[in-house]
């Protein structure tokens, strides 16, 4: 379950929102890199055996408080990181580089938060910590503010695959991307609600990469946008027969057939961008998008349906 866990982390945060900093000024975001210097630290003292004792001496022992809680919810011990390192020893000396890099990015990440200020004064904005894991979380959040898994964005023309399973190969991403994955983070942040049925798991994920875009100018999800757009009304046909269960299966943390894992996410993004065309306040449209009562009221409200009639 790999996969699901980097997933379903993405869609998290908001529930602790009331526990991390109440900043809200994007421009005094704290974004926290000294886990990544740490890892490498120990990264270099460890091999080549890659003694689990290393890992939790000079790197989860010396971690911030992010790192602390990254640990708990997903690298879980230095054995289970100790066994990932070994495992793909080749892709995590490709990816130093990459890590070192994300030092460089604080004023592009707080362009996108400043954007979101304007679309959502009430917006807050936690801390951001940059940590490295155990190839299984990209990204999620604690009461300290949100977690960005660095090695999942290590990925070049140059990055050793042979490594990597059929997954990581998937979802694994340059490093530019990161500042769109903490811009996805950050909306996530701030939705007042979760995904209890098929319909709002994917407008809670499809809102958090269309609000991204909006503010980032990217999202994260390019492959399965290029996919399902060229399949959309066979996609939406299947997708309104699901939408009230709880059977992700195909749509979130899966894929089915010859499809790209979480076209939910795709399916999420196109009704909240319906939506927001609908509203000719833009302030509004996005405060409606991160506090949805009804989804099936928001739907009706995007007004994709119709689409097809």
């Amino acid at each position: 379950m790999i996969h699901k866990v980097f997933l379903v982390a993405l869609g998290v945060a908001a529930i602790y929102s009331n526990g991390a900093s109440q900043n809200k000024d994007p421009l005094k975001t704290e974004i926290v890199t000294a886990d990544i210097a740490n890892f490498w630290a120990a990264f270099d003292a460890a091999k080549p055996e890659f003694k689990p004792e290393i890992f939790q001496k000079l790197y989860i022992d010396k971690g911030t408080k992010g790192l602390r809680d990254f640990t708990k919810l997903k690298i879980k011990n230095s054995e289970n990181l100790a066994r990932a390192v070994s495992s793909h020893a080749k892709y995590y000396e490709s990816i130093r580089k990459s890590t070192d890099s994300i030092n460089g990015m604080g004023d592009q990440i707080r362009r996108s938060l400043a954007r979101l200020k304007d679309l959502y004064p009430r917006a807050i904005f936690p801390p951001v910590y940059f940590v490295v894991g155990a190839l299984s979380s990209g990204g999620t959040a604690s009461k300290s503010g949100l977690l960005i898994g660095a090695e999942m964005y290590g990925l070049t023309d140059q990055t050793p695959r042979e490594e990597l399973n059929a997954w990581l190969n998937s979802v694994i991403k340059p490093v530019w991307d990161v500042p769109h994955i903490v811009a996805h983070e950050l909306v996530h942040f701030q939705q007042n609600y979760d995904g209890r049925d098929l319909l709002s798991a994917c407008i809670k994920e499809g809102a958090a990469d269309f609000i991204a875009e909006l503010i980032s100018g990217k999202h994260i999800n390019g492959l399965v946008h290029d996919y399902a757009n060229a399949h959309e009304e066979e996609l939406w046909l299947e997708f309104k027969l699901k939408m009230s269960g709880k059977d992700w299966n195909g749509w979130l943390y899966s894929s089915t057939g010859e499809r790209p894992n979480d076209i939910g996410y795709w399916m999420g993004y196109q009704i909240t961008k319906s939506y927001y065309e609908q509203v000719s306040d833009k302030v509004k449209a996005v405060d409606d998008i991160l506090n949805i009562r009804d989804f099936d009221e928001f739907l009706a409200q995007s007004k994709y349906a119709e689409k097809f009639k």
